[in-house]
């Protein structure tokens, strides 16, 4: 499979038989420079089609489609892409599109039906997530565009943590930075977070409403959610995706004082300093080698010292961030991990249970080896006092279930 494509999707066809093509929604995820897409039927959970459009408006832009191949598109702009993917789609019906959207802000605390006031305000976020939610909303007006006669839903990132307390998304600054300029903690990555929670709440066989588990997404981004009785309590990330956990390429939390620190010492203006603790930090700033967990892990294990490093701060910064979040709950009823490296690393796994001693976990090691896919996610011993899972997120499957649910009368 591309690696650029969504992991876990098996790729195929599907007899028209076997599908009900009316529930067919088309997902699209927009970046600064790719357009990422699949048509999902959110009721069998079946992915027809799916592809990338990556690298837009450079001379090696370039449409992947599986099962279709890949077609070079030189200098192709956002709205010529979404032509190409609809192109590609050949006589497959659509019902509807969904959009993920990373921020929304205070203005979405559930997905919404997109309209010109909706897109505005996506727009309106584009401060607090440059790097994003400017292509979103080129996305959502290219899709506009390409499908006019369809309705189009926004699905936010932002939105499952909007249920937090007062005490838990506020800073210890100024009241009226809150006020003029909505500085607060918003959160991420609420849609894994939620549709892992529900999955967990069916694996352990209790109401999702009355589950109090804390959720670890760990990819190139990584942060983790404490959930109670169904809603977002508190999470790792803030104002912006910086916040939280060492990830592939980002710092997480640092002392605020550093960005002055590295201006002063070493030259770089504040936007600098910025790109390097969103982009050379992390995994990668410390290993001085790739962001990338199975490289690392493989490198630990010949003797990069600094492999090592950024092994042992990544699992005990985790370990850290899921007792922090232990105060916003009365009780743990499972620690659930999920994301790239959540799901497919038993190593990381386990370090970071040895460092959680203080909740007496116990692994156990065949499970875990086997990612807990033959014991319904579960990869710590019966009599274990911390119950750990693993369970695979399909962030896709929420927005195209988000999508059919607003559109259905």
């Amino acid at each position: 499979m591309d690696k650029h494509l969504t992991p876990g999707h098996v790729i195929c066809l599907i007899n028209p038989v076997t599908v009900n093509l009316s529930h067919n929604i088309l997902v699209i995820n927009c970046g600064s420079s790719s357009l990422k897409f699949a048509v999902i039927d959110p009721e069998s959970t079946q992915v027809l089609i799916q592809g990338i459009a990556e690298r837009l408006n450079s001379p090696d832009a370039l449409l992947k489609v599986q099962p279709l191949g890949s077609q070079a598109i030189p200098y192709i702009n956002h709205a010529k892409a979404m032509a190409a993917i609809l192109a590609s789609l050949g006589d497959i019906p659509i019902a509807g599109i969904g959009h993920r959207v990373v921020h929304g802000g205070e203005f979405f605390s559930a997905s919404v039906l997109l309209n010109e006031d909706a897109v505005a305000k996506i727009d309106a976020c584009r401060a607090l997530a440059p790097l994003h939610n400017p292509a979103h909303v080129t996305g959502i007006r290219a899709a506009m565009e390409n499908f006019p006669e369809l309705p189009h839903v926004a699905v936010f990132d932002t939105a499952f943590h909007q249920t937090m307390p007062p005490h838990a998304y506020f800073y210890a600054l100024p009241y009226d930075l809150y006020k003029t300029h909505q500085v607060r903690r918003y959160g991420f990555h609420g849609t894994s977070h939620r549709f892992v929670a529900e999955q967990a709440a069916t694996l352990l066989d209790k109401p999702f409403t009355e589950l109090q588990i804390i959720t670890a997404h760990l990819g190139n981004g990584c942060s983790a959610c404490a959930i109670k009785n169904g809603q977002s309590m508190d999470t790792t990330m803030g104002l912006t995706p910086l916040e939280g956990l060492a990830m592939g390429t980002r710092s997480g939390d640092v002392d605020p004082n550093l960005i002055q620190f590295l201006v002063e010492q070493t030259g770089r203006d504040i936007r600098q300093v910025t790109d390097l603790l969103n982009r050379d930090s992390g995994l990668l700033g410390l290993s001085g080698l790739s962001n990338d967990m199975r490289t690392l892990l493989e490198a630990a294990d010949n003797g990069h010292s600094r492999a090592e490093l950024a092994i042992d701060v990544f699992c005990y910064r985790l370990a850290k961030g899921i007792l922090g979040l232990a105060a916003a709950l009365d009780r743990i009823d499972a620690l659930i991990f999920t994301g790239g490296i959540g799901e497919n690393s038993a190593p990381i796994r386990a370090r970071t249970l040895a460092h959680l001693k203080v909740l007496k976990p116990t692994l156990d090691h065949d499970l875990n080896s086997a990612h807990g896919r033959h014991t319904a996610g579960r990869i710590t011993t019966t009599d274990s006092a911390l119950t750990a899972l693993v369970v695979p997120t399909n962030e896709e499957l929420v927005i195209a279930r988000e999508t059919q649910r607003l559109l259905q009368p």
